[in-house]
């Protein structure tokens, strides 16, 4: 009745809970009227209506010229590695990071990594992993927050440091020449497609015999059918990973030399006894969150028994100072960063000031950091790796490079430089030796880290 209704609404505006309104009519003139129809809206109109490229017609012609590609400190690096039409740029920049040693020690002047054999084993670990999801919630409702996670999502290229760590760990590394790139690993799209329904499928199946009272060791048994159906996708698409190899190179001095062994020893062998977890911490800056706090991402990794990916939460200043440090030491660096914004990919350069939107359009399009986070108008990704930087007389940074993992014909050469100023707007994370952190930060890594869901905004 009338009387109720009156109530309802006093209710929801003593809450601050406003009803929802139609534009009338005095309100859309209003809107209209914003529109002033001036000459030089007639001319953008006429720009714009004729052009769907907005991003090129706000480049800002001020900003051109004004930054060069020099850098003071850069990290000895040689090569571009291209990941073609796929997800993998976190597999290939934390690769990226270590190829630099790997010439060194066999006196190469080139190399890569078989980045299709540590694929082949991601997708395969990320697959037992969504199906043991699958069998720990099988209690729960369809329309749980985790099992509709899950199940959107089953398996994905994308991933993040810890991620490579984890594969590394237990299968190991092998040379580009081992396992090379295949059609279905440069364009992952429909291979991972048909996976993810053969996965969905599985996992539905699975929760079906759990709630009809199936056994434990039953529905272990289901899932290994399953598994072995991944691993024949896979391994029709990919190719089969080697279990051990003969490497055949050329060194600089040209002599020609063979190495027999197994991937998980040639991965011992190039990679220092601190490479691990408890010295490299990928550090985030996130102004959403309180800073010097360790945070862990709940089932964020790919293998059941690899580790969560974790990081501690710092002001830029203090990880750019790390960053630098990293470098002037010749270390390069796993980084992750908003990549499209503001960023001309045909000169290399990522600035602030690249394009105005703004001047073009007539409008505001104003917000922080944090607001571009809460709202999901920035986060990050893509990987690369940095490895220089350029700083003023006083050594303070004003740009940085990044190794970028498109290829050669993009950007400078295969590689990107990035003002400081870029740095503060869109650059998240990087993995860096927890002995160029400060000591305030390197206390913090001593908290307990405070647990966010897979599905926060951030991720």
């Amino acid at each position: 009745d009338m009387k109720k209704s009156l109530l309802i609404i006093t209710a929801l505006f003593s809450f601050g809970i406003v009803s929802a309104q139609q534009i009338n009519e005095s309100e859309l003139e209003q809107v209209r009227q914003g529109f002033m129809g001036t000459t030089s809206d007639i001319a953008l109109q006429n720009i714009l209506t004729n052009d769907a490229n907005i991003k090129n017609n706000a480049v800002n012609h001020s900003n051109i010229g004004k930054i060069d590609h020099y850098f003071k400190y850069r990290v000895g690096v040689k090569g571009i590695t291209d990941q073609e039409s796929s997800g993998r740029c976190w597999m290939f920049t934390s690769m990226n990071v270590l190829r630099p040693s790997v010439m060194e020690q066999f006196n190469l002047t080139n190399f890569d990594f078989s980045h299709n054999y540590c694929y082949f084993w991601d997708i395969f670990e990320k697959s037992n992993l969504f199906l043991e999801n699958i069998i720990a919630t099988a209690d729960r409702a369809m329309d749980d927050r985790d099992v509709t996670f899950y199940f959107q999502s089953p398996v994905g290229d994308g991933g993040v440091w810890n991620l490579f760590y984890n594969i590394a760990e237990k299968y190991g590394v092998v040379p580009k020449s081992v396992m090379p790139e295949t059609a279905h690993s440069n364009n992952t799209s429909q291979m991972v497609r048909i996976i993810n329904e053969r996965l969905r499928a599985g996992g539905y199946n699975l929760r079906e015999s759990i709630a009809a009272g199936k056994k434990e060791k039953a529905i272990q048994n289901d899932k290994i059918v399953i598994l072995k159906d991944i691993y024949r996708i896979l391994a029709l698409c990919l190719g089969e990973p080697p279990t051990e190899f003969a490497w055949r190179y050329k060194d600089k001095d040209g002599n020609i030399k063979t190495l027999k062994t197994t991937p998980l020893e040639f991965y011992k062998s190039i990679v220092e006894e601190d490479y691990n977890p408890s010295h490299y911490i990928m550090v985030m800056n996130d102004p959403t969150r309180e800073y010097y706090k360790i945070y862990e991402i709940q089932n964020y990794r790919n293998t059941i028994e690899g580790v969560n990916w974790v990081y501690l939460n710092l002001p830029n200043e203090e990880i750019k100072a790390s960053a630098l440090a990293s470098i002037k030491n010749d270390e390069a660096m796993y980084v992750s960063c908003d990549v499209g914004k503001q960023s001309d990919y045909k000169s290399g350069i990522l600035d602030v000031n690249n394009y105005d939107y703004e001047s073009l359009l007539g409008v505001s399009l104003q917000m922080d950091k944090k607001a571009r986070i809460l709202t999901r108008q920035s986060g990050s990704s893509h990987a690369m790796t940095l490895i220089g930087c350029d700083t003023d007389e006083n050594d303070v940074p004003t740009k940085w490079e990044f190794e970028n993992s498109w290829g050669a014909g993009s950007g400078n050469g295969g590689y990107l430089t990035f003002t400081d100023e870029w740095f503060d707007e869109y650059l998240f994370r990087i993995v860096l030796h927890r002995k160029y952190l400060s000591e305030k930060a390197i206390q913090a890594l001593d908290s307990e880290p405070i647990m966010l869901p897979a599905w926060d905004y951030m991720f």
